[in-house]
């Protein structure tokens, strides 16, 4: 009996890194109304509808190299075949497959009281049909830790990776790692002695005092065999008294804390003018979130998201925001960033504001808001400054990304910087990442005076 043998081609949904697909669904998933520049952030996510994944999908398959160029006529066959429909039917099934995989491993799930609100309809006649609207989907935390994760890793390769660890300065501390000259020892220091220096010292003191280093066997001090298993010392060995002026330590670096509040600006212009600014922006806060709690884990990080007026989130929420129909309050994202730095006792405290528009809003003492959608207004302005100079007082540093070029802007920015001692860096959304994530890690210009 013969057997004929074939390729295997395997199940197409396995040779899908779900993980590479993922990532290539970011711009999908951490979704900031680009598709929708009028919408109100509160009325829903628009473009989470399972009808957009399913496209986002079939463009990463077709278009993201997700699948090879194999897979991909294993999929559609030959087109002499000539069978389109069945080709189209292997394709909405892999799809589908995709997005239940997706959900089986915890990287999106369906709406909340989806259910509910379906036997909601049933009851009152309303049905499955058009009435009951688009099946939504939601992003899971793990999708959005995946993501900060796989920003940080694309933008660390891309400009070398860090050493993992603290933040270096220009101080000098006692600890185990020398790299520096050693130290006469002080009440307090880590007791980590440098032997050759300690015993230099002793050697130098009692030869100025005119006293003679004793041998093992010259009476005074002399040791005997004490107990079977115990060793005999060398009588050859000298001994030397050593006192507290000789002890002399190690340095080595002085690693510090850091306290840092993320400003993004969500106002309506990060989406306007053709260009998403605020998706790269919520991708690099993801990525910064992720470097923290995995290299800096003494370091600490809170998130500020200022427009008519400004709020803290929780950093778990911070791939979900949306921009709205909002001018830029950015004296009150200051102030609010002030007040949660102040209570934080870290080494540095320090500001990362990233904005593309001109300060145009401002809360008055009453609660109201003072508009003026021109920008750089004399009132606004000078209210800003104020918070500027209060966070320079508090020893907070303020460090500026800006995503426009807009000469009063760049002078606005520029004085920000010069009153705070922060630096200003002119940026697009491609390049925001790599210059936050230096600018994070080069503590080497940001020390303690």
């Amino acid at each position: 009996m013969k057997y004929r043998y074939t390729k295997y081609t395997g199940d197409l949904l396995d040779q899908i890194d779900l993980e590479d697909l993922v990532s290539k669904l970011s711009d999908l998933l951490l979704s900031s109304g680009f598709s929708n520049p009028w919408g109100d952030p509160s009325s829903g996510d628009e473009d989470r509808t399972m009808e957009a994944l399913h496209d986002a999908i079939l463009e990463a398959l077709f278009s993201g190299g997700v699948l090879s160029e194999e897979a991909l006529q294993q999929l559609l066959g030959e087109p002499a075949d000539g069978d389109q429909e069945k080709a189209r039917q292997q394709l909405e099934d892999l799809i589908q497959q995709i997005i239940d995989k997706m959900m089986e491993q915890g990287f999106v799930t369906n709406a909340p009281d989806l259910e509910q609100e379906r036997e909601h309809r049933r009851g009152t006649g309303g049905g499955y049909g058009e009435d009951a609207g688009p099946v939504k989907f939601e992003v899971t935390d793990k999708a959005l830790d995946f993501l900060g994760y796989r920003a940080l890793r694309d933008l660390l390769g891309s400009i070398g990776r860090s050493s993992a660890g603290r933040h270096d300065t220009r101080h000098l501390s006692t600890g185990v790692e020398a790299i520096a000259a050693p130290k006469p020892y002080e009440f307090g220091d880590t007791l980590n002695l440098d032997p050759s220096s300690t015993i230099m010292n002793a050697v130098q003191r009692l030869h100025a005092e005119g006293r003679p280093i004793r041998d093992q066997g010259s009476g005074v001090g002399d040791r005997e065999l004490g107990t079977a298993g115990s060793l005999i010392p060398d009588p050859r060995s000298p001994v030397i008294d050593v006192d507290y002026p000789d002890l002399m330590v190690a340095q080595s670096e002085y690693q510090s804390s850091c306290a840092t509040v993320i400003m993004l600006d969500c106002s309506h212009s990060m989406i306007l003018y053709g260009e998403d600014r605020f998706t790269p922006a919520k991708r690099v806060a993801l990525a910064l979130s992720h470097l923290i709690r995995t290299q800096y884990p003494g370091d600490s990080l809170q998130a500020v998201l200022f427009h008519d007026s400004a709020e803290e989130i929780p950093l778990k929420q911070l791939g979900r925001v949306r921009v709205g129909p909002y001018y830029t309050n950015t004296r009150e994202g200051l102030r609010l960033a002030r007040r949660l730095l102040e209570r934080q006792k870290k080494d540095m405290r320090q500001i990362v504001m990233i904005t593309d528009g001109k300060p145009s809003a401002l809360t008055r003492p009453d609660g109201q808001i003072y508009k003026n959608a021109f920008g750089l207004d004399p009132f606004i302005v000078s209210e800003t400054f104020a918070e500027v100079n209060a966070c320079q007082k508090a020893g907070i540093m303020i460090n500026t990304f800006m995503l426009a070029r807009d000469p009063d802007l760049v002078a606005f920015v520029r004085r920000v910087a010069a009153i705070c001692r922060g630096k200003a860096y002119f940026t697009t959304p491609y390049t925001l990442g790599q210059y936050v994530l230096m600018d994070y890690m080069d503590r080497k210009t940001k020390t303690i005076h």
